[in-house]
This record gives C-alpha cells, structure tokens and sequence, in this order.
C-alpha cells in the first residue's frame, strides 16, 4: 500500500449509475467514471430494479479498472475502497458491496461502509474541501428530502425528512404523467422555462406548525387531479405551465422550510446536496435568501449532484481517517437510514 497519500476508491451502485472515482488526500480527483443506465430504463419511464442489478454485474469490473487506470494506479496503491450500502435497490446495492469487499480483502485494505445520503453531502466537501462546521444540509434527491445538521464529520441530527413522496419522486411522476420524459427533474425544469410558474396555485404542504419534514404527495396529487379534470372537460392545458407552477410549488416548500432550519439552528453555512439540487431555480432562491440573511451557500456541480462515486470516495477518505472502517460481513441495507 502506498502511505505517502490517502488514496481512496469509491464505488456508487445504489440505483441505475454503476460508478467509480479515485480520490486523493480528500481533496485530488485523479479519476471519476459513470456508466449510465437512463436510456435503458427511460423505456420504462422509471428504473426497473431487475435490469439496474444486472447492468451493474456487466459494467462494475470495467468501471473499476477505468478509474484505477485513470489514475494511473492499481489496486496496491490504494488506502481503502469505500462503498455504498444503503438505501437503495437491494440488488444494486448487493453487486456493488460484494465487488468492494472482494476487491478490498484481496488487496489487503480497508472496507469503509457509505451511506448513500451521507455521501451526496459529502460531494459539498470535494467541491470545496474548507467548508467548517457547524452547517445546515439541504439533501434533496430522488427518494429523499432531508434537512440535516452537521456539528462535525459524523456528528449530525436529523432536523426533518420525507414523510411520503420526496421532491424528486415526484418531479419524476408528474414529468412521466405530462409526457415529459425521465429523469423527471430536468424536463421540468426546462419546460418550466416557458411556462407561467402562477397559472396555476399548487399547494404548499407545511404539515403542523414549526415542522420541518417533507410531503410532496399532496402537490403531486394537485396537478394529476388538474389534468385530469381537464381532459374530462375536454380542455387543453399548457404542460409549460403545469411544469412552472408545479416546480415554484416544490422549489418554494423547500426554501420556506430550509429557512426556518436556519432559524431554529442559527447555523453560519448552507450545502445543498442530491440530485434535485442541480435545479437552477432552487439554487437561485437559495443563494438569494443566504445573502439577505448572511449566510455562506454551497453546492456541487451538476456532475456531482446525481449518484457518482466520487462522493463516496470523499465520505470514505474521512471515514479513513477516523478509523470507522466496515466489518468484512458487511451487508446491503435498502432501507438505510441517516440515524
């Protein structure tokens, strides 16, 4: 093993992006490789779980020896393979586990165990490596919506979550019943562009008073009931505007909602994290509310927004350091959660 640099190899199969990156001293991205699965589920309109975990067998092993040969490395140069265990589609996830600990026990190195949520804020800290603490996360992604305080690496609370579908399920559900396409995010953003984001008043569920938990399924259920009816009325209805005011409706409960975790925290820095987060209208009503009120605002790139393995290798270099390393029986676990 190589012990002049902390070298740390991430590997993401937690849904339908079979991906892997090395990652130097937390900070030098010498590789970052993506095998993407949307076209072969955009078919479907949605991920079939089946053909994801298939998929993820046929590309893992190239994926890996890409990013290793990227990097100009092999595995004797590695400091440990950190990997996502949950949540997730269970045999996703089980190809991607299986592959790390067989590919870490062989060369005689740490296992170091990822939450995938974990590892979406975590891509803040590789975009920008001096982010101090304590700070607010705002993770919003296909599956999840959480706000999150971080009072140091692994030390964080869990302020509010998705209590039904998160933002990006249903952007994906609502663009899939307009006809729009998969993923469902950038579609409605983009034909949100011409439309009328106040033609149509969506509503915005803040649950009981000082909550900060998530439910967009109320919203959801808003717009279907809206074409529905039109379509029984015989009545045409713009999808541009449908997609504008759906995405002020979404974009709007998690500002509101963020803010108020700022309130409760007093927290000095805000990081957005997750797939929903390359949203340009989220991130411009955001970065707007943190200069009124003072507060520091980062994100990632787009490219580090959606699933990728360079995020797991960032929360596995500071896994490393702690020592936190997984246990050789470590297991798959869909239904992982935060806490």
């Amino acid at each position: 093993m190589n012990d002049k640099y902390i070298n740390i190899l991430g590997i993401e199969t937690s849904c339908d992006e079979t991906s892997a990156a090395v990652l130097q001293d937390g900070r030098d991205l010498l590789s970052h490789v993506i095998s993407s699965q949307i076209k072969t589920h955009q078919k479907y309109g949605g991920v079939v779980p089946e053909v994801a975990s298939r998929e993820h067998i046929l590309h893992l092993q190239g994926v890996v020896e890409q990013a290793l040969e990227e990097a100009k490395m092999d595995f004797a140069d590695l400091s440990g393979i950190a990997v996502t265990y949950g949540p997730g589609l269970v045999g996703s996830l089980l190809v991607g586990v299986a592959g790390a600990k067989a590919m870490a026990y062989a060369a005689g190195i740490p296992l170091l165990g990822i939450n995938h949520l974990e590892g979406h804020i975590y891509a803040n800290f590789l975009h920008n490596p001096e982010l101090e603490f304590p700070l607010l996360a705002l993770l919003v992604s296909g599956g999840h919506s959480h706000l999150v305080y971080f009072e140091g690496h692994g030390q964080y609370r869990v302020l509010g979550h998705t209590r039904d579908d998160a933002a990006g399920e249903a952007l994906d559900k609502v663009a899939r019943t307009l006809g729009l396409g998969y993923p469902g995010g950038p579609y409605i953003q983009k034909a949100a562009l011409e439309g009328n984001p106040r033609a149509f008043e969506f509503p915005r569920a803040m649950l009981e008073p000082g909550s900060l938990d998530f439910s967009f399924s109320g919203v959801k259920s808003a717009v279907l009931n809206t074409l529905n009816s039109a379509r029984m009325k015989g009545e045409t209805v713009k999808v541009e505007d449908v997609a504008a005011s759906f995405q002020e409706a979404i974009v709007d409960v998690l500002v509101r909602k963020t803010l108020l975790a700022l309130e409760k925290t007093n927290a000095p820095t805000l990081v957005l994290a997750g797939g929903v987060a390359a949203n340009t209208l989220l991130r411009e009503r955001l970065t707007g509310e943190s200069q009124k009120r003072g507060i520091a605002f980062h994100y990632p790139p787009p490219i580090l927004c959606t699933d990728n393995g360079a995020m797991i290798a960032t929360a596995g270099y500071y896994r490393y350091l702690a020592k936190d390393y997984a246990p050789w029986d470590l297991n798959a676990i869909p239904g992982l959660s935060l806490v």
